[in-house]
């Protein structure tokens, strides 16, 4: 969307990118776009902890105000992308537009806040693509009232419309018990697969 937008209408704009997880990675060619362009962005980089932070000194090179976050607070500001965002909002920073690019929990939870700050939002939405030309339905999206289907209609979509809940009760659809398993080899036996959220 932004690319489609006018170079001078966008350097008055404001804008904040949310990054989370593997998400980090395509922010970054945008940001960069922009700063070639002369529009400046600033970037909240979310991660669970220190060691799952990507992509921080690219972003650093391409942006004068970038921000990370860690759950456990083991690197930068403790807490997750929101509690970020809300913290930028009361120290007077003001935004025009966000793109929040990352997992549905934390765009559905990103967007929730925009919402509420009126900062409207594009996500991008990635959920699994088949055929990549919606005869098979996987990557279907609610998006206010229309079904869209990210992998032809985006696969990026005004936030605000987008929803979250059915999403991610589609992404359970296509865990397997050998995920499950995996999980539990990884993280340990705390995903059991019966609370509808694993």
């Amino acid at each position: 969307e932004l690319c489609e937008m006018d170079i001078e209408e966008l350097k008055k704009l404001k804008i904040v990118f949310i990054a989370g997880g593997v998400g980090t990675a395509p922010v970054y060619p945008q940001v960069k776009w922009l700063k070639e362009q002369g529009v400046a962005s600033d970037v909240i980089i979310g991660a669970r902890n220190k060691d799952l932070v990507i992509l921080e000194d690219d972003f650093k090179a391409v942006s004068d105000n970038v921000y990370v976050t860690t759950d456990d607070g083991s690197y930068g500001r403790n807490g997750n992308v929101c509690v970020c965002l809300q913290s930028l909002i009361d120290e007077g920073k003001t935004y025009d537009k966000c793109i929040a690019i990352g997992p549905l929990i934390m765009m559905k939870f990103a967007v929730n806040l925009t919402k509420q700050l009126n900062i409207p939002t594009i996500v991008s939405m990635n959920p699994i693509m088949v055929d990549g030309t919606g005869m098979c339905g996987a990557c279907r999206v609610h998006v206010g009232d229309e079904i869209k289907f990210a992998c032809i209609d985006g696969p990026e979509f005004d936030g605000w419309l987008v929803n979250f809940d059915e999403s991610m009760r589609r992404q359970t659809m296509y865990k397997t018990e050998e995920g499950r398993k995996m999980l539990e080899l990884q993280e340990g036996a705390t995903h059991h697969g019966g609370c509808g959220h694993c």
